[in-house]
């Protein structure tokens, strides 16, 4: 019988929601069935922790005494630059920006040790920040430098926006070459000696529903530590690539713009990543629920690690360069097994994801919706999907 997102919430309300996590939904339906494991349960929670480099968030820092026009200036926050082209006081800082002098910053020594990500994470954590410049004054905003120290407490808002998070499914990342080269998928040695790949497999948000039919525009979800928001399909979201059995796609896929209110997360969940070689980016913990509506939507959440297929792609030569040939396509049991053969040679394999965070994370979202802190949302629009390429609306 099928359920909506209001009967769900009124049982939430009511402490009666039944709720599994992506993990242990696969073992409740091999027990029960599918049609008795929807009819049992009421939502599943997943969840994903890794790097995501499209990130950011915007600030309104207020006025200073006498006040001064920040939009059009050059501002840094730690030596950070921060994009100013907006009103007066609102900046943006994107993740993976550097000081102009990195890797060679006197304060932060070290290559790519410290960028906005980091000043994201210090701003989380609670640490106060130097946010330090110069604008060319007018009548109405005559200050024309600043330096000053702000935190979470002192600014009036703070959003956490990311245009690009929670990739459905993505590379994995080999090396042909004779030489190590850095990637923003890590280190990789030389001649396929090591595979790394970044993602939570079978408690991969996305992956456990593939053709988006309960995940979509308007739907809250666990964001950093706090509450957030699916607020539009992510930068480069490519539902239509091929899939495999369950309706689960074999590449880089789906993909989610997220938002929420940076001063209700936790430093446990917004973490700055220093990637050797490459930059620096953001590590954002996410979670999202999936009301179990149908036994469509139940079937989907309990897809299994060895059912989800990635491609091998060599970061040496093939996608620098644009190229799209697949050296061979894996299993996540696999990759999650440590090794993997390609062409008849193995390679040690390596998760930039953390899985042991992402059941984590299920795990609290569970226990928010079984004690009435958290409830559902019912999306305003869905998310393009292989059918409904061309417009987000219904």
């Amino acid at each position: 019988m099928a359920k909506t997102i209001a009967e769900i919430n009124q049982k939430i309300k009511e402490g009666k929601a039944v709720v599994a996590t992506a993990e242990e939904i696969i073992s409740i339906a091999k027990t029960d069935g599918i049609k008795t494991a929807a009819q049992k349960i009421d939502v599943v929670t997943t969840g994903t922790f890794g790097p995501m480099c499209s990130s950011g968030a915007y600030f309104n820092v207020g006025h200073s005494k006498p006040k001064i026009k920040l939009g059009g200036g050059k501002i840094t926050l730690n030596d950070v630059p921060v994009y100013t082209g907006f009103a007066a006081v609102d900046i943006l800082l994107g993740a993976t920006a550097l000081p102009d002098d990195d890797p060679k910053n006197k304060v932060y020594p070290g290559a790519f040790n410290y960028g906005g990500a980091h000043v994201i994470e210090d701003l989380v954590t609670g640490k106060k920040v130097r946010l330090m410049g110069t604008s060319y004054g007018t009548d109405c905003y005559p200050n024309r430098n600043i330096d000053t120290l702000i935190s979470l407490k002192s600014i009036n808002d703070a959003v956490l926006f990311n245009p690009r998070n929670c990739y459905q499914n993505y590379n994995v990342a080999v090396n042909l070459s004779d030489r190590v080269i850095y990637t923003y998928m890590g280190m990789l040695q030389p001649n396929l000696k090591n595979a790394n790949y970044c993602s939570a497999g079978q408690l991969s948000p996305l992956m456990n529903d593939p053709l988006y039919l309960s995940i979509g525009i308007g739907t809250r979800i666990f964001l950093g530590g706090g509450e957030g928001y699916i607020c539009w399909p992510g930068t480069q979201h490519n539902p239509t690539v091929p899939r495999s059995r369950g309706d689960v796609p074999r590449s880089p896929a789906g993909t989610l713009a997220v938002i929420g209110d940076l001063k209700h997360m936790n430093h446990h969940w917004i973490k700055g990543v220093s990637l050797t070689g490459y930059g620096v980016s953001l590590a954002v913990g996410i979670g999202i629920p999936i009301p179990i509506l149908n036994e469509d939507i139940l079937r989907y959440t309990t897809v299994k690690d060895r059912d989800i297929y990635t491609q091998v792609v060599d970061y040496s030569e093939a996608y620098p360069q644009g190229k799209t040939e697949s050296l061979g396509e894996v299993n996540y049991a696999q990759l999650k097994s440590g090794k993997i053969k390609i062409g008849g040679r193995e390679a040690s394999t390596g998760g930039l994801s953390s899985y042991a965070k992402a059941r984590e994370i299920a795990t609290i979202l569970k226990d928010w919706i079984k004690s009435g802190r958290f409830f559902l949302a019912e999306p305003v629009a869905n998310l393009p999907g292989p059918k409904n390429m061309s417009n987000p609306a219904p």
